[in-house]
């Protein structure tokens, strides 16, 4: 099985597309020559990421800048969608806390569940019935290695990434043989350039440089396992290492060792 193949009326959705994975998800797919709407916060950003792909392949290209936090501006985005011809969607908008979060900014953290989890959610119901009708589409969901365990100082996204992991291979089996895929992106470290050190953040001081991935790669090896209609694509070593443990491992002896890195981070 493959990817829908690209036709003058069919878009490939990618959220988070101003930056990192979404941005290089955008740029993959416009190369397969896919049609596409980006989705993200920043408009003036992903213009210039439109203009670039239309003239280097000819695509077409719709920018719809949307807070997917947002319960009320999510609302016309998945009205549009529904009634759009979607062949491709990736679901890969999110964003991460570190810390105990009980300190944590509350309406944050809701804002990130908003995001990560409920987002998710009410864009792939969407379109789903479309794709079904047509007996073709494909779902790509971004979840996270940090999904597979309990993570102390990382309480809500590893929840939030867990709900994407699950709900992501529950309606797989739901879809077998309906002619739509949907594959699970688990990545861990992902950037798409070194940092200058003056601006490193800690997540990039403490991960060594060697366990790091490109958004390039990631977006390739995703859109390949998405056309091969595989379960779950897991790339790097940090994210292989977490899928084991959080599937062997008890999470008893997981958390407190995983925990004690995040807190790093939060600190």
């Amino acid at each position: 099985m493959s990817l829908p193949n690209p036709t003058p009326s069919a878009r490939a959705v990618v959220t988070g597309a101003s930056s990192g994975i979404g941005e290089a998800l955008a740029t993959d797919l416009a190369s397969r020559g896919h049609s596409l709407i980006l989705v993200a916060r920043r408009g003036e950003v992903m213009e210039s990421l439109a203009g670039t792909l239309r003239d280097k392949h000819g695509v077409e290209v719709d920018v719809r800048a949307c807070d997917l936090s947002d319960r009320d501006a999510r609302a016309t985005l998945v009205t549009e969608l529904s009634g759009r011809e979607i062949s491709v969607l990736c679901n890969n908008a999110g964003i991460a806390t570190f810390g105990p979060v009980a300190g944590l900014d509350p309406a944050y953290e809701r804002a990130q569940v908003e995001l990560n989890a409920v987002a998710v959610h009410d864009l792939t119901l969407a379109v789903l019935p479309g794709m079904l009708e047509r007996k073709s589409g494909a779902i790509l969901m971004v979840g996270s290695a940090a999904g597979n365990m309990p993570i102390p100082h990382n309480a809500t996204y590893a929840a939030s990434k867990a709900f994407v992991n699950t709900f992501s291979e529950s309606l797989r089996g739901e879809l077998k043989g309906t002619g739509v895929n949907v594959t699970l992106l688990a990545p861990g470290p992902v950037r798409t350039e070194e940092p200058d050190p003056a601006e490193a953040s800690i997540v990039d001081k403490l991960v060594p440089d060697f366990l790091w991935i490109s958004s390039e790669y990631t977006a390739k090896v995703s859109l390949d396992g998405l056309a091969d209609n595989k379960m779950r694509v897991v790339p790097g070593i940090i994210s292989k290492a977490m899928s084991v443990a959080g599937q062997y491992s008890p999470r008893a002896v997981v958390a407190p060792i995983v925990g004690t890195f995040y807190k790093k981070l939060g600190g």
